[in-house]
């Protein structure tokens, strides 16, 4: 693809912090990891930082850390990235799937909360494709049920509301997989405020320990190496330029784009751009404009073609019941478009030129 969805940068710093890595033989988790930490936990305010192996085992860990399990379920969006629903799986707890508001593409609050049922135990938002989700509204909706608020932030670093940071209140995971707006190669990273959840998340990574010897709960081996958090460590000192760098890139396919629906940013909201994400008009064939575009070499994506509530494993589980309108909608209409930071000025007017001719 001449211009590709995403491009990471790998400068001399993260090849210097690799080879230090290397050089000093401590390849498993160690201080390259607890270096990561401390930085995400100071570039977004929050008290502790835990790094694990994936956005996934974040998410997992961070359900366990709270004590969901068997028996509760948890309310989560359908149009999302598999993981958001197969992490609650893996707790033996349910998801619940419920559609999404149709203009930020993140989970309605209404619909969260026609689905409560004394079974509940937590929500589940995401801020899909670096949109906040309403946490004011789901704040209070929590608190008013005494239900658990977990974000899915993994694709929202330095995402905002009111100028406060995702993830600087309660507990958010964020992905750091190669396709994130910054990236460590593979891992994730989970946020809290709470001393106590960070204490069990870091058992929960390293086989239940917390002491060399002592297996204080049941864990897994969740651990990231130094060598992803190496790589990670100055991809954070770049990030917010480089989030800059995505707002303008959104801002000029916002004016220069037409023909296609172009994504909604609430007012106060600091939408970072994972995805520019646009949605073709009344009969305009979504499939055909993608196949178009990715001819002329834009490396136009679908996320998502399949909700998760429509994926074979969860019918198969009898977890295939609800009518999602919106969610539906939006997986025959939506398609991303390249905004990462290294667009050139060049790339972006073509990108624009090509999107609003076959729209």
């Amino acid at each position: 693809m001449r211009i590709p969805i995403a491009r990471p940068f790998f400068g001399d710093e993260e090849k210097r912090e690799v080879l230090a890595v290397l050089d000093s033989g401590q390849l498993v988790q160690g201080a390259w990891v607890e270096r990561l930490e401390q930085a995400f936990a100071e570039l977004v305010g929050a008290r502790y930082a835990v790094a694990t192996s994936s956005g996934t085992t974040a998410l997992t860990a961070a359900l366990l850390a709270h004590g969901v399990g068997p028996g509760d379920e948890v309310i989560v969006p359908s149009f999302s990235f598999f993981a958001t629903a197969s992490s609650v799986l893996s707790v033996q707890a349910r998801p619940v799937f419920v559609d999404v508001d149709s203009e930020t593409f993140t989970l309605s609050v209404e619909a969260a909360c026609a689905a409560i049922t004394p079974r509940t135990r937590a929500i589940l938002p995401v801020h899909l494709f670096g949109h906040p989700a309403n946490l004011p509204a789901l704040t209070e909706l929590c608190e008013r049920h005494g239900l658990l608020l977990l974000e899915d932030a993994a694709q929202a670093h330095l995402a905002a509301i009111d100028g406060n940071p995702i993830g600087r209140t309660g507990t958010a995971v964020f992905s750091l997989h190669g396709s994130k707006n910054a990236t460590s190669g593979e891992g994730g990273l989970v946020l809290t405020n709470d001393a106590r959840v960070y204490e069990r998340l870091r058992g929960l990574r390293n086989h239940g320990r917390l002491a060399s010897d002592r297996h204080e709960m049941l864990g897994f081996n969740f651990r990231m190496t130094n060598l992803c958090a190496a790589v990670g460590i100055p991809q954070l000192s770049r990030l917010e330029g480089w989030t800059a760098r995505r707002i303008d890139n959104a801002a000029f396919y916002a004016r220069e784009i037409h023909g296609a629906v172009l994504p909604l940013v609430r007012p106060g909201h600091r939408h970072v751009f994972h995805q520019f994400t646009v949605r073709t008009p009344p009969g305009r064939s979504r499939d055909a404009v993608v196949l178009a575009l990715r001819e002329l070499g834009v490396d136009a994506r679908v996320y998502y073609p399949l909700p998760i509530h429509r994926q074979p494993i969860m019918i198969d589980l009898g977890l295939s019941l609800a009518d999602l309108a919106v969610t539906d909608e939006l997986c025959r209409t939506v398609f991303s478009l390249p905004v990462h930071p290294q667009l050139s000025t060049e790339d972006l007017a073509f990108v624009a030129d090509a999107v609003s001719r076959l729209c």
